[in-house]
């Protein structure tokens, strides 16, 4: 690591930067730490993509995305003007953060095991934290969400939950849109394809929902970088005027291109969704007949710790053998590893070298 500058702001000074998963230089892993698709995405998204090329990559891109932003309005039932997009569900999540939760003078809550990213984005724009502990079986608690008699600027929930991959149902993120009717809930839906119950259809009830979804998981675009926000026109509004504050093209002619062919093959969707929950579900029994817990998932990974094996040896272990999982140090969840579904294949390679190792 670089020492510090004296040419650092005080603000750069004190990020602590979110540390993505590792991107393998080696062949043939086995790379389940990542949360990625095992599968690659429709077909129609490269000839969609191939198409967009040929017709001028020298002309800017629509900068309000029009296309894509109706495709997926149609796809939810949806006003064009109540989607965002933007690159990636990171940006979208970073404009949100900017635009609902700066200067509050007040913290936002969020639960104490959860998405890494958010609080980074707090340290980036000087946002307050409370962060607020999650329940019995590592289960998002709402009501704790909701401190009596204390302020907030608001509130931030990945449903399903990650790394746990526990969802909440959807009685539960309304409860907590009533918990906070002045504030912006924002719910991060990153994996709710994958058996979650999605919040997009609260939306013309809650002028306080901001759901954020991503194209990287359950359409198998993470090499895109695409990612949308649904809202109340107000909300969409806000981070309009902050992205065309800070980039007002944020998505390229190709991901366009691609992301409105992924969003109209609904069949192709619907076949590689199903296989990841049923390679989910046959994972999760096998890590439990080798002594594995494994926490109830309705994501596209599974969060398992051993009640007689350290996580971080096995992580290294399993590194040895060519497999990848991801292992959190924060201390709640040191036991655990994050390990992403991945086709039959992928699983069994897994858990043969998990068998070694147990051995």
């Amino acid at each position: 690591m670089i020492s510090p500058s004296p040419f650092w702001s005080p603000v750069v000074h004190g990020l602590v930067p979110y540390v993505p998963g590792e991107q393998p230089k080696l062949a043939n892993l086995v790379k389940l730490n990542t949360n990625e698709n095992p599968y690659p995405p429709s077909p129609r998204v490269a000839v969609a993509i191939q198409a967009a090329q040929q017709q001028g990559l020298q002309l800017y891109p629509d900068p309000e995305s029009t296309l894509l932003r109706q495709a997926v309005a149609r796809h939810h039932g949806l006003a064009a003007d109540q989607v965002f997009a933007g690159n990636g569900s990171d940006e979208v999540l970073a404009h949100a953060f900017f635009a609902f939760f700066q200067q509050r003078g007040a913290p936002l809550l969020l639960p104490d095991v959860t998405y890494s990213f958010y609080q980074v984005y707090c340290g980036l724009y000087g946002i307050p934290m409370a962060v607020m502990p999650l329940g019995d079986g590592l289960r998002i608690d709402v009501e704790a969400l909701a401190p009596a008699g204390r302020e907030v600027a608001g509130v931030v929930v990945a449903n399903p939950n990650a790394p746990t991959g526990i969802g909440l149902p959807l009685a539960q993120i309304e409860r907590l849109l009533q918990l906070h009717p002045q504030r912006v809930v924002l719910v991060d839906e990153a994996y709710v394809d994958f058996g979650g119950e999605s919040a997009i259809g609260l939306v013309a009830r809650y002028p306080n929902l901001l759901v954020v979804h991503t194209l990287s998981k359950s359409r198998a675009l993470a090499g895109l970088r695409v990612g949308l926000a649904f809202g109340q026109r107000p909300l969409i509004e806000a981070l309009e005027r902050v992205k065309n504050s800070f980039n007002s093209y944020p998505l390229d002619r190709l991901a366009q291109a691609g992301a409105v062919a992924a969003y109209e093959d609904q069949a192709y969707f619907d076949e590689k969704r199903a296989a990841v929950m049923h390679s989910r579900e046959g994972l999760s029994l096998q890590l439990e007949d080798l002594g594995f817990e494994v926490l109830p998932s309705q994501a596209n990974f599974v969060f398992a710790r051993h009640p007689a094996h350290d996580a971080a040896e096995l992580t290294a272990r399993l590194r040895e053998r060519g497999v990848l999982v991801r292992h959190f140090r924060q201390p709640r969840i040191a036991q655990y590893l994050r390990i992403s579904v991945g086709t039959p294949q992928q699983c069994d390679a897994l858990l043969q070298a998990l068998g070694e190792i147990l051995r």
